[in-house]
């Protein structure tokens, strides 16, 4: 099992979660974050333009089986590239063990139902 934890800009967002949705991701979790980087983004307030330091993003954790791997990182590439600095990052590590709480199902069976 492996945990992909993506930083993609806000706006994309609906884009990356609907990919994730047709390409069977079904679950994960999201909040917003906030961080420094090479991106700077600017906004326009009653005329003036002002430079923020921070940039808005989205920080995406999902868990996945060993081989949905590949295609869930494949799917957020397509999904959030514009193209430019400031797309974003996505982070793979190794998982120990997964339980769903309400049936005990350890592993790869606790992160998917089965039919």
């Amino acid at each position: 099992m492996k945990k992909v934890e993506a930083i993609v800009r806000k706006t994309m967002f609906e884009e990356v979660k609907e990919a994730l949705h047709e390409n069977g991701i079904e679950f994960f979790s999201f909040w917003e974050a906030r961080g420094v980087g090479m991106a700077r983004e600017s906004r326009v307030y009653r005329g003036i333009a002002y430079d923020t330091s921070t940039i808005e993003r989205l920080y995406l954790q999902i868990v996945v089986r060993d081989v949905n791997l590949d295609k869930t990182i494949d799917t957020i590439i397509k999904s959030a590239s514009t193209g430019e600095v400031g797309d974003g990052k996505i982070f793979v590590s190794t998982l120990d063990e997964s339980i769903r709480i309400r049936t005990g199902e350890r592993g790869d069976e606790s992160l998917y139902i089965k039919d």
